[in-house]
């Protein structure tokens, strides 16, 4: 008997230069070549000036913890616990959800530097994660 899965994003015509990033090992945003600001999540148009001039760009996979919790009941069996959810802020500029991995996660702090890892869910999803730079 097989055991619970883990909930898996959906890859969309918009989102799948994305995940292809991340099965290739870099974490790609899109930037707005009107205005020249990155956004994260991936969308059609421009976030910031409605532009819909948007193309892919290699991020540096670096960042800062804005927030975070330590989840220590996860939702189903599927999820390893203690687990950290994160929010980043990377630095090209967009804040985006994630998890951090690491030994202690007790020893984490709002504004620690991260970079970025990749972590197989299945064998056609990678999705990023963090660690402590």
């Amino acid at each position: 008997m097989e055991g619970p899965s883990k909930v898996l994003p959906q890859v969309t015509p918009v989102s799948a230069p994305y995940w292809e990033g991340c099965r290739q090992g870099e974490l790609r945003l899109q930037h707005c070549t009107d205005c020249d600001q990155f956004q994260f999540y991936p969308r059609t148009i421009c976030s910031h000036c409605g532009s819909s001039s948007m193309q892919w760009k290699a991020a540096s996979g670096r960042g800062r913890i804005a927030s975070y919790t330590i989840v220590h009941r996860g939702i189903s069996r599927a999820y390893d616990v203690p687990y950290v959810v994160a929010l980043i802020d990377l630095e090209e500029g967009p804040r985006m959800m994630s998890n951090i991995v690491c030994e202690s996660p007790q020893d984490l702090g709002v504004g620690d530097a991260v970079s970025v890892g990749f972590e197989a869910w299945s064998e056609e999803l990678v999705l990023p994660v963090f660690s402590p730079a």
